[in-house]
């Protein structure tokens, strides 16, 4: 696909009376999409591990926007229990849901840790929880005339590779090669949704975007696990780094552009896709390969106990 800047960012459409799901929404890149889609009409759910975080990040919105329509509920991608409590709450409220921004994510912990369910964190809390969490909503997701689903990935897709013999890194763990697992799993996750929705001919839209190197605290907080002294989460501003409102509008547009289109992948236009206006980006090699996605796909269904609607 033909690189191109797109052209209704950094302006958002009118949301109003759309519902919107987005994940990891109490900081960085997900608290700025949920502040400019609650600013642009849409009903936010702040989908978030702390919930008191999640109710500061709800606060601070309507500071800005006293007539915003957020709301917090608990959301622990790293349980796979609790993705089952948050969908079960957004099916029984019985009403479509327009949009789910599967923003959340952990970076590089020094060290191997697992989720609840004995999954490799980056893996599970990535990847995993956020398939889960798709397969269980895409039936309030299909009520909507025009639904979609965004997953943020990360340039570090591109040194990806998912290792199906040890996809849990039981063996010599890499904080860095996790991650770009987890990351590389997040973009075939957007593709073979895609993909599905042809197959099964769905209105769904199915999105990928990453955000450059955008300054947030993703970068500190998971290498700060298990440190007696947390990583500084001061970054400096050099020339290839942005600020959070630059970095979100890939996955803005993604979320919520007009003319996004399924199955492409949204980034940064500058050098190294690192810093700029969004822009569609080329897919990473190994992302293109679709019996990649499917064998990955069918691996977490039988991982999560989840799969597509009847």
């Amino acid at each position: 696909m033909p690189a191109c800047t797109v052209p209704d960012m950094p302006k958002i459409p009118d949301q109003t009376g759309r519902r919107i799901v987005v994940t990891g929404s109490n900081s960085g890149t997900g608290r700025e999409t949920a502040t400019r889609l609650a600013e642009a009409g849409a009903s936010v759910v702040i989908a978030v591990r702390t919930t008191a975080k999640g109710d500061e990040a709800a606060e601070a919105i309507r500071r800005r926007s006293p007539d915003a329509d957020v709301e917090v509920r608990e959301l622990d991608l790293a349980d796979l229990a609790s993705v089952r409590r948050f969908a079960d709450g957004i099916l029984a409220d019985d009403r479509p849901l327009d949009v789910l921004v599967n923003n959340a994510g952990v970076m590089a912990p020094p060290k191997r840790f697992e989720t609840v369910d004995g999954f490799e964190l980056q893996f599970g809390t990535n990847f995993l929880g956020p398939f889960a969490l798709t397969n269980l909503l895409l039936p309030a997701l299909l009520r909507s005339p025009a639904p979609r689903v965004a997953t943020m990935s990360s340039l570090a897709a591109l040194f990806g590779r998912i290792r199906f013999d040890d996809l849990q890194w039981t063996r010599r763990y890499s904080p860095w090669l996790a991650y770009g697992q987890s990351k590389l799993a997040d973009l075939l996750l957007a593709l073979h949704l895609h993909t599905l929705s042809i197959e099964h001919d769905w209105d769904l839209v199915s999105t990928a975007a990453h955000p450059g190197y955008t300054r947030t605290n993703l970068q500190s907080a998971g290498r700060s696990l298990g440190r007696a002294k947390p990583v500084s989460s001061k970054q400096r501003a050099w020339p290839f780094t942005q600020d959070v409102e630059q970095g979100s509008e890939p996955l803005l547009f993604a979320a919520v552009g007009r003319s996004a289109v399924g199955g492409a992948y949204y980034g940064p236009s500058g050098p190294g896709q690192m810093t700029g206006p969004a822009t569609t980006v080329s897919i990473p090699g190994p992302a293109r390969r679709a019996d990649l996605a499917r064998s990955l796909w069918a691996v977490a269904e039988d991982l999560t106990g989840t799969g597509l609607p009847d």
